[in-house]
Order: C-alpha cells, then structure tokens, then sequence
C-alpha cells in the first residue's frame, strides 16, 4: 500500500515558496487532515531552518495564551506556528511585530479555520499576510503529474489531443469521485473510510468549531452538511433548509457559516454580464470533497451505476473542487461562478480571468455527447460576446468530440492530465 501523505508533493509547493520571499506572514490554510502540517515540515521549506510550534500542543497553546505578546517576543528565528486559529490574540501581535521588523518570510502559519471569512483577524494583518489554500490531494498529485488544465482553457492556442492520455471507464472515474482527496483516506482499504470520516466529523466539531463558536446542539451541524451534501450543486435554499431541519433561519445561517469556515463546505456564486448583479442572486452550495459527500450520503458504486441524477451532482462536486485545487497553483487564478437564466440556460462552471476573458465548463455523467449537451455553453457564449475564449464539456466517454473550433466534448480524465501530456499547442 502506498503511503500517499508522505510520498506525494503538493503543486501548491513553489507558490508557498515564493510568497515566503516576499511576504512577512504566509498563511496555509484548509480544512483539517489537507496535509498542511506535512507541507510545512517538508524538505523542500525547511533550508531555512525555521522554528516549528503547534498549538494542538496544550503546552504551546498555554504559553501563546497567557501572553501573546510575551510569546512572540520570544522566537529567537523564523517560526511555523501550526494551527494558530486556536489562538487568535497572536494577530495583532504578529502585526505590530512585523510592523516593527518587515522581514519576508518571517511568520509560516497554518490554520483550519478561513481567516478571510473571520474579519477581525483577516484585517489585523492586510497588506503583511498572503493566503494559500491546501486542499485534499488532487487527481493529478495522487498521480505525479503537474495539472495546468485552467491554463490550457484560456489558451486560445491549445488544443487536446485524443491520443496522449490514460482513458479511463465510467466505472474507474465514479471510484475516484468516491475516494476523494484526503491523504489519510485514499490510503485505506474501502471497508475503512468510513470509519476515518466518522472520527473526522467528531474531531473538527470538538476541535475547531467549538473553538470558533459556541453552540448548543453539537448534531445539527453534521445533520446540516449531510443535507448540503444531498442538495450538492443546488441552489442554497435557507427557508427549505431551515424546515428539513427544524431550526430556526438565524441559527441555521450561523451554522451554515462554520461549515464554510471550517472549509467543508463551498459556495459557488451566480456569473453575470451586470457584475452589480452577481451578489444579488442566490449561490450554489457543494462539499469540499466527494470522499466525504460519499460518506455522508452512503455512496457506493452500485448506487450510482442506476442514478443519474445523483452520479451527475456527486461528478459536479468533483470537477468543481478539482478545478478548485489547481486554481491554488495556475497562473490564471481565475474566479469561479455557475450561470443560469429566466429562461433555463444554464452552465455548470464559469471560470472568468482578472482581464474579464471567460470559459464554461458543463459535466454531464454520461459516456456519450448529443448537440443538446452544449446549448448552454452557446448560449453562455452569446451572452460573454468578445471575451468568450472557449466552453468544454466534461464527461465519462473516451473521445473529444469536436462541436466548434472552440467548443469541445472533453474525456474527463483530460481534467488532470498534465498539458505536455493532453494538449498540443497549434
């Protein structure tokens, strides 16, 4: 059995070192079990012979809170402070001490809470801290090789070719949705995943967030991200939520915003031509790992095999957070949208570049394409005029089905290939 944690190196490596260059405070965060403790104690960070505390050690923890200013004030070097959500007072702290001596590289911290959605803490460091988020492995770190599938879509110039990737069949694409990323699970037998995402439910309820908020009823937070996980690529409906699970809209919402924060669960915004527009609509809730989607509902590949419907959202949860984690290392660092109109028009996945260029991206579970299959991307085309680079539909077959010069049925495994070993640039 290959032990992936240790084996496998993380694409988001070189951006980690880069920011560490530059930047004063470098934060790696993501859901616990990602692997961010492994990445930081990595051969590849540690030239520069950097201090390691963790706050899951309650001597460290006790230390840090009985004085902060105290505690920071001690490191003698470069320090990694794993886990600092535990410790929130240590921000404004950092800040005056980076404020005092701004040196790149100074402060590597890891959390599983997402500071960004925390704004007393995002705040207290703007303009000092950069943000990387680790996600569970993705297809293409499990199989050594570099994804640069979002680059390749806004290349105008790149083109796939049929013949220069593994074909996989229907049945081997459901067992990786099935799997997941978390290093700890791809590693174990079938008979025993389930055990591990039992055990991790319980550990980020007690751990993380009860310590970022008090809550009276421990089983409705699971009960909320099992529902998420039923409703997966649906659009977020509070009011039919709030009476699934008899609680209350303003407790639901609190518990809603834990989930995001603790990174198991992820919105997808409306794409909209009338950027006004695009905070006004309602988004889409997905889960952050079909691993953990297939816990939560029982998914087995017998399930799937007669369902379409729900091999169809479980496959959009899992392109989603696939496009998700290459996004962390691409040059493109697109922003990720879904679209859909009044009149039924609608586009898995928009993916949209700092220069206003748009790609679509539909994901159908079946192995064989019709001209049906891409009306949404035509129409989606039409409505994004000049800034329309292409659309590409992702599905389980093994051929690319050429609709438009810029319009194409994709294999899914394309979606992890490396572009020396997909793509051909004309």
């Amino acid at each position: 059995m290959l032990y992936y944690k240790a084996m496998v190196h993380r694409h988001i490596t070189r951006h980690l070192e880069q920011a560490l260059e530059d930047t004063p405070v470098v934060l790696v965060n993501g859901a616990r079990q990602t692997g961010k403790s492994t990445l930081v104690k990595s051969l590849e960070l540690s030239q520069k012979r950097r201090q390691y505390l963790t706050f899951d050690d309650p001597g460290v923890l006790a230390a840090a809170k009985r004085d902060p200013n105290d505690f920071i004030a001690g490191l003698d070097r470069w320090v990694t402070l794993d886990e600092v959500q535990h410790v929130p007072e240590l921000f404004p702290v950092i800040k005056m001490a980076v404020d005092r001596k701004r040196e790149p590289g100074r402060f590597l911290l890891t959390g599983s809470a997402n500071v960004l959605l925390l704004p007393k803490l995002s705040e207290s460091l703007a303009g000092r801290m950069e943000v990387l988020t680790l996600w569970p492995f993705s297809q293409g770190e499990m199989a050594q090789i570099q994804e640069d599938f979002i680059d390749a879509l806004f290349d105008k110039q790149a083109t796939w070719s049929a013949t220069r990737f593994r074909k996989l069949q229907r049945n081997e694409i459901i067992e990786k949705v099935l799997a997941g990323g978390y290093p700890l699970v791809v590693e174990r037998q079938k008979g025993r995943r389930r055990a591990w995402f039992q055990s991790y439910l319980i550990t980020v309820l007690q751990r993380d967030v009860r310590d970022l908020s008090a809550i009276t009823d421990l089983t409705a937070v699971p009960r909320l991200l099992a529902v998420v996980a039923s409703r997966a690529g649906s659009l977020l409906n509070f009011a039919d939520l709030s009476r699934s699970l008899a609680l209350n809209q303003t407790t639901l919402k609190r518990y809603f915003a834990l989930l995001e924060t603790t990174f198991l669960v992820q919105l997808l915004q409306p794409w909209s031509v009338n950027l006004g527009q695009r905070v006004i609509h309602t988004p889409k809730a997905y889960v952050n790992d079909t691993g953990l989607l297939a816990y939560l509902l029982g998914l087995t590949l017998d399930r799937l095999g007669p369902d379409a419907g729900l091999t169809g959202a479980a496959l959009e949860n899992f392109v989603l957070m696939e496009l998700r984690k290459q996004a962390a290392w691409s040059e493109t660092q697109p922003y990720f949208f879904f679209w859909r109109t009044a009149a039924g028009q609608e586009v898995d996945i928009v993916l949209e570049d700092s220069a206003g260029r748009v790609v679509g991206v539909e994901i159908k579970a079946s192995s064989t394409l019709g001209s049906s299959d891409v009306r949404g991307l035509e129409s989606l085309a039409k409505a994004v005029g000049k800034r329309w680079i292409r659309g590409v539909v992702l599905y389980t077959g093994t051929e690319i089905v050429p609709f438009a010069p810029n319009l194409h049925g994709l294999p899914l495994p394309l979606l992890w290939a490396g572009r020396k070993d997909a793509t051909k640039i004309l």
